[in-house]
């Protein structure tokens, strides 16, 4: 059973096709292109260096959120699109469960962010000593929130060590060694990141158990208001509407 994998949640643009336990391919870019312009030729690309047939595909999988606004939604746009051509279910996979099974085999807390700019990240937590446990759900929280949430779950079952990764990472290190008191420690520029092989893995996982979509129905999940959103709310409230 062979999965296509589309990751754009972030400023990584990366596609995947996995078959059962083999990632046949993966193109990876963490580079300041958009989305719009590299996932669907870097799809070409793996699709001609692999020889594989879209037909031999079963279904999508596609990083659904949360994330940026705009990598979302080209990554929703580019799914559909080749759902509807293809005929083909889609996948949403959670962004941040995805990014959790970049470590693996560790009893270490998995702690994934990602920059939500105003001082807040996206991030959940996790852990994967074998199998992907989730403690924490998908969020939008303040970094001191998210400290608070961590130093309660240490207080309930003592935390041997926190590992964090993503593009909050850079944004928050240098705080989070100044105030978080528990061990802790960030992942290798190799595991840092997001990936469309994990995106595929966990797809092939919720497909087996019937968590498939039409296309028409895949909606990205963002968590909170786009900047826009948001203005407009101002402006109506200023406005006294």
């Amino acid at each position: 059973m062979k999965i296509l994998g589309i990751e754009s949640a972030a400023l990584v643009a990366s596609v995947a096709i996995l078959d059962e336990d083999i990632t046949i391919a993966e193109y990876t870019t963490n580079f300041k292109k958009t989305h719009s312009e590299t996932l669907l030729p870097m799809l070409d690309e793996i699709i001609k260096m692999t020889g594989i047939d879209c037909s031999e595909l079963s279904a999508i999988a596609v990083s659904g959120g949360p994330g940026s606004f705009t990598g979302l939604r080209i990554g929703a746009a580019c799914a559909k699109g080749l759902g509807l051509a293809l005929d083909l279910p889609l996948i949403h996979v959670p962004t941040l469960d995805a990014m959790a099974l970049n470590i693996y085999s560790s009893d270490a807390i998995i702690v994934p962010i990602m920059d939500a700019r105003r001082n807040q990240v996206y991030t959940g937590i996790y852990k994967n000593d074998c199998n992907l446990e989730i403690i924490k759900d998908s969020m939008a929280v303040a970094i001191d929130e998210l400290f608070e949430i961590l130093k309660d779950l240490d207080n309930k079952e003592k935390i041997k060590k926190i590992i964090f990764l993503g593009d909050g990472v850079p944004v928050f290190r240098e705080y989070i060694d100044k105030n978080l008191e528990i061990a802790h420690d960030f992942a290798s520029a190799n595991l840092n990141r997001q990936r469309a092989s994990n995106i595929a893995m966990l797809g092939l996982k919720m497909f087996k158990e019937g968590k498939s979509l039409l296309s028409d129905d895949m909606r990205p999940e963002y968590l909170r208001k786009s900047q826009a959103e948001r203005e407009r709310n101002v402006d109506k409230t200023d406005a006294g509407l």
